[in-house]
């Protein structure tokens, strides 16, 4: 007996995200003007929702051009290859590129990194898609089944139109060590740690940064606006969607999170979110450097960068500022958490550094 399964463009239609940046290659567009590694920025970033709004006449471009077809179609069988376990695509991949991956809670210092690693290797980073850069794409998360939506799915998908991009923008670089680098800000790594850790390939490097709970957290309420006048954990940018988010995954309703305290609902999210790092995979991966949050550390691990790939230049500033007078009343319950995820880190092999990050910057 053969069951022959067919499903269409519409039922999984391409990702408005890998239509803007097709859209840029079919007309020959350099890329540019984009703002992901602005750390001192905390205005709410809008470009995605300008990529969703344009993507209907995009795709109208993209999917006119024979070279735009045949990244589509490209994607569609990396597509399925990972969705049937086809691996000698995906080796392929491997064995061409090398990712470092920057894994962090947002509000980490990872852009910070990601750009500074992007320097390293002679890239301006105003010219490096956000796509292929930052932590929106590809897609993962707590799983979610709704109609038409099935997360599993639209990460596998997401993943193959990721790795079309790598080869299209990385495609002519300059190898080191036999193979081209690719940078990328995976803050949803964690999430599918596994998933990237054998996709990405074993030899994937991972540098996961640390930051104490309370100071991103204000840096969170900051960059959406302000802790609310109630101080209730409101949903206001894509920060604070994902903490409603994996809430929702671990249990809470909208009603419970939204009677929640600010602090109480970001230290429960931000706890979750380590907790993944050491239970989904990712800690398989020995190749891994932890950097707490801090000028020194920052621009220390931001000079190897420059250091390995022989760049001859030094990394920028990295800025921080004293809040640590804010929320003394936050203080014992986040060192708590603090030392909850030490102890789950520890025991995958992990070394969370606990008094780096009580530093509190």
């Amino acid at each position: 007996m053969g069951v022959d399964i067919k499903l269409s463009d519409e039922q999984l239609p391409v990702t408005p995200v890998f239509i803007d940046f097709l859209r840029h290659i079919v007309e020959g567009k350099e890329f540019g003007g984009h703002e992901w590694h602005d750390q001192l920025s905390e205005e709410l970033n809008t470009e995605q929702q300008a990529v969703i709004e344009a993507a209907a006449e995009n795709a109208k471009k993209v999917v006119e051009s024979p070279l735009g077809q045949q990244y589509i179609m490209h994607a569609y069988q990396l597509f399925v290859a990972l969705l049937t376990g086809d691996t000698a695509p995906i080796r392929d991949i491997q064995f061409r590129f090398h990712f470092i991956n920057i894994i962090g809670v947002p509000r980490h210092g990872g852009s910070y990194l990601t750009k500074e690693l992007y320097k390293a290797l002679g890239y301006d980073p105003e010219k490096v898609p956000n796509a292929v850069a930052h932590d929106g794409f590809p897609e993962a998360s707590p799983f979610r089944f709704d109609h038409t939506v099935n997360s599993w799915t639209m990460s596998l998908q997401t993943m193959a139109e990721f790795l079309t991009m790598v080869e299209i923008f990385f495609g002519k670089a300059k190898p080191h060590t036999g193979k081209i680098i690719v940078p990328k800000k995976l803050t949803k790594g964690s999430y599918a740690g596994g998933f990237f850790h054998r996709i990405l390939g074993e030899s994937v490097e991972h540098i996961l940064t640390v930051r104490h709970p309370v100071m991103s957290c204000i840096s969170t309420y900051e960059k959406s606006g302000g802790l609310p006048e109630n101080g209730k954990f409101a949903v206001r940018g894509n920060i604070e969607d994902w903490c409603r988010r994996d809430l929702i995954y671990t249990g809470r309703t909208d009603q419970e999170i939204a009677s929640m305290g600010y602090f109480e609902a970001y230290l429960r999210y931000w706890e979750q979110y380590h907790y993944y790092v050491a239970t989904t995979g990712l800690s398989a991966n020995r190749n891994t450097t932890v950097v707490a949050y801090g000028d020194e550390r920052m621009q220390a691990q931001a000079q190897r960068f420059h250091n390995r790939f022989e760049s001859g230049k030094e990394p920028e500033k990295f800025h921080v500022f004293d809040r640590r007078d804010k929320h003394p009343e936050w203080m014992d319950e986040a060192e708590q958490a603090i030392q909850r995820v030490a102890a789950v880190w520890e025991r995958v092999g992990l070394e969370f550094p606990v008094d780096d990050v009580l530093e509190a910057w």
